[in-house]
């Protein structure tokens, strides 16, 4: 089962928004959190109950919930200008997880999203999303939800971007010389993206409202030329 927890953080002015991000002790979601930080806003983390964040986010609110748990999860939300949604199935004998995390764990996000007011959701899906015939699907037919996770949000009436990255790498080195590839939904097949590019992309996906209402796919590679995400936009 899917868990979160809610911490604040900030390094920005008197005008920063507060951003809460799900699954903020996961690769790619302490780096979501961090973004939030390096852009000037504040991080309020949602976190599995045992779950451990690096010392760069131990001054930031958190709350630890499980996303079962609609009363805490509408606490934890209440008053935040954004929800990033990272949390994402684990590897795992369990083969329910994906249904349970990418499936049921989003639909109880954005109905926490209706209930307490929140507008404006990133969700971090995967490429492929959605595909039947694809070798992830052995873990639980994790694409099959992941699509189902996505269309609840798509259903919701609320501001949604969905991020569809590529494959996820840990490399930190040499990033600003790595454009990304931005598309529309079903554009890409492969390629990877460091995890911190992805958290750079959801940033910059809440700071473009032509990105409200997209499914976007992202990879990169550095014989990519950098774009902005509006400038992608612009040229679709």
């Amino acid at each position: 089962m899917g868990f979160v927890a809610i911490v604040s953080c900030s390094l920005g002015s008197e005008m920063t928004r507060t951003i809460a991000v799900s699954g903020a002790s996961g690769k790619t979601g302490f780096r979501i959190a961090e973004e939030v930080l390096a852009a000037g806003d504040q991080a309020r983390l949602l976190l599995r109950p045992q779950s451990q964040i690096p010392s760069s986010l131990e001054g930031c609110e958190q709350h630890r919930l499980t996303l079962m748990d609609a009363n805490a999860l509408d606490d934890s939300l209440r008053g935040v200008d954004a929800l990033v949604i990272a949390t994402g199935a684990r590897p795992s004998v369990d083969l329910t997880g994906p249904m349970k995390v990418d499936a049921w764990g989003v639909e109880r996000q954005i109905e926490s999203c209706q209930r307490v007011g929140v507008k404006r959701v990133v969700l971090v899906s995967s490429l492929c999303a959605g595909r039947w015939k694809h070798p992830l699907n052995l873990f639980g037919l994790i694409l099959v939800w992941k699509r189902i996770g996505e269309r609840n949000l798509e259903n919701s009436g609320l501001d949604w971007t969905v991020i569809r990255p590529g494959g996820l790498s840990e490399r930190e080195d040499d990033l600003e010389e790595e454009g990304v590839l931005w598309t529309g939904a079903d554009k890409q097949d492969s390629d990877s993206i460091p995890r911190r590019l992805v958290a750079r992309c959801c940033i910059e996906a809440l700071n473009t409202p032509d990105s409200i209402g997209k499914i976007l796919e992202i990879t990169s590679s550095k014989q990519q030329p950098v774009v902005s995400l509006q400038e992608a936009i612009a040229s679709c």
